[in-house]
């Protein structure tokens, strides 16, 4: 009987073997832990918004109003705060392009007309070797001048594709900022809401959203890229004309 004590003793004071500790990227781990991860928001709306009287359940001030605010408030502030940062760039990149096809039309667009110096300079060349030959002396025999400037001017085939097409790349990217003004202004409106009821900033909220969806207004953001990649190709064309 001794014995057996002796033998429960020693295995009682025996060391008993430890569970290894659960590590997740080197930081230990509560293995009493248990259940999902707390969310970093809380979105419990029964326990944020206190429930509504029976038969107020549509008020105004209702609680489906206010989750309907706060979720389409979250969701328009990342629709328009990305459609906003694209426009902010394309509307300076078409200022700069624009202005960059505007100084190379400048210089093209002389090619369309015919140059009048250049036929000034004929001729008062021909009227100096009128007065040179009568200085001399001699005759010289003139009976039509080097140019006539009644005669039509017909440009070269190659200015005139230049030109068109140096043309439609400048107006294209006017367009294209032109747009992106006007986006920033329907969506800096859209995100303007009136002071009032939750119920009614639910309802104009959705009002100008049924609107943006209406004129297709994302649509016209996304085609805004496309339309500036055409003037850039339009550009290059007359540049490897030119």
């Amino acid at each position: 009987m001794q014995a057996g004590n002796a033998q429960a003793g020693a295995a009682a004071s025996a060391p008993q073997p430890t569970q290894p500790t659960k590590t997740f990227f080197g930081l230990a781990q509560d293995s009493r832990r248990q259940g999902p991860p707390r969310p970093l928001f809380n979105d419990d709306y029964v326990a944020r918004f206190p429930e509504d009287p029976y038969g107020q359940e549509t008020a105004p001030n209702a609680r489906i109003w206010r989750v309907y605010v706060e979720e389409a408030a979250a969701f328009d502030e990342k629709m328009v705060g990305q459609s906003r940062d694209g426009l902010d760039v394309m509307l300076v990149f078409a200022g700069l392009f624009s202005a960059v096809v505007t100084s190379f039309l400048v210089q093209v667009s002389q090619n369309l007309q015919a140059d009048f110096s250049e036929m000034s300079a004929l001729l008062l060349r021909d009227l100096l070797l009128v007065q040179l030959a009568r200085a001399d002396g001699t005759t010289l025999n003139v009976t039509t001048p080097s140019v006539n400037p009644a005669a039509k001017f017909d440009p070269d085939a190659i200015d005139v594709w230049i030109n068109g097409l140096w043309v439609v790349s400048l107006v294209t990217s006017l367009v294209v900022a032109l747009s992106a003004v006007l986006v920033k202004q329907w969506l800096h409106r859209y995100m303007t809401f009136p002071s009032g009821t939750p119920g009614l900033r639910s309802h104009v909220r959705q009002f100008r959203f049924m609107g943006l969806e209406k004129w297709r207004v994302r649509f016209i953001i996304g085609m805004l890229p496309i339309v500036m990649h055409i003037s850039l190709m339009l550009f290059f064309a007359g540049l490897a004309l030119f």
